[in-house]
């Protein structure tokens, strides 16, 4: 049976911050991660995953589904936290992130976990591995859309404007891109390191439609998301689609948003038990949740 979806923007924000609460959980246990661009992007994989995309828990290779690619893969944490919410392994495995012999390594890993669809690793790369599925989709005449997740730093790599052509010439209109633009690198504000604007017209320019969304406002995200995916169905020759979604690293952690220390750092015990309090106040059904794991 497929995943069961719902347009609903309350529903979808619980789930966002539930998710929020796991990644916090996670990169505590582990003691390293990426804790600020996982917050930022959990509106967007809420709304992907129990929104927007085709996908069943209970057969992940279903045909049917819709392929969903990190390209970023230091994000895995919030990835993870999508899957389980779904229902594609338990819950219980989330605390391993990291930790030898887990599944759940620093980046996804093909064949690790039911519902990953690519290795990540290398930044840059995901949007070629996007753009080849989609082509073979395309020349196999199926519907599937495959949802690109990318990282603006990312887009300081030569690769990814190759596959920024690749994608415009071969009318990849099954390819939904889904920037991550949060502004922040491992070693700062990306404007100070390799200044990426203007985006939206370069992107116009390789050939690509271009929706520009603010990233953690859960209905803005989802009428994006349900645009872009109804345009690349309806219209399987037109332009690939890429959605800039403007987010705010560590969003839902007041102390640490837009702050690109945290990029790659992950909270101790004690930081971890006040941003989890915080979250629960801005989302008391995760109370529940919450508590019963601490028992």
């Amino acid at each position: 049976m497929v995943f069961k979806l719902t347009s609903s923007v309350k529903a979808l924000n619980q789930t966002a911050n539930k998710m929020r609460i796991d990644i916090i959980r996670m990169v505590c246990a582990a003691g390293s991660g990426h804790t600020a661009g996982s917050l930022g992007m959990a509106d967007v994989f809420a709304a992907l995953y129990f929104g927007i995309a085709k996908h069943d828990p209970k057969n992940p290779r279903w045909d049917g589904r819709d392929r969903i690619i990190l390209s970023n893969g230091h994000i895995c944490p919030v990835l993870y936290a999508a899957l389980a919410e779904c229902g594609y392994f338990q819950k219980e495995k989330l605390i391993t992130l990291r930790k030898l012999g887990s599944p759940l390594q620093g980046h996804p890993h093909l064949g690790a976990l039911p519902g990953i669809e690519s290795s990540s690793g290398p930044l840059g790369q995901g949007l070629s591995q996007a753009c080849g599925i989609a082509l073979a989709l395309k020349m196999d005449k199926k519907d599937n859309l495959v949802f690109c997740l990318t990282s603006d730093g990312e887009h300081q790599e030569g690769q990814t404007w190759e596959a920024a052509m690749f994608a415009s010439k071969f009318k990849l209109a099954n390819v939904v891109q889904i920037m991550d633009r949060n502004n922040i690198q491992i070693d700062g504000k990306t404007e100070d390191i390799m200044p990426l604007e203007p985006l939206r017209k370069k992107y116009e320019a390789f050939g690509w439609d271009v929706i520009e969304v603010e990233g953690n406002n859960m209905q803005k995200v989802y009428d994006a998301l349900l645009h872009a995916s109804k345009k690349a169905r309806e219209k399987p020759n037109s332009k690939p689609i890429i959605i800039i979604a403007n987010t705010i690293a560590g969003k839902g952690i007041l102390s640490i948003e837009g702050d690109y220390k945290w990029h790659g750092i992950a909270p101790k015990a004690e930081e971890a038990k006040k941003m989890i309090e915080e979250l629960e106040l801005a989302n008391k059904d995760c109370k529940t949740w919450v508590h019963a794991k601490k028992k």
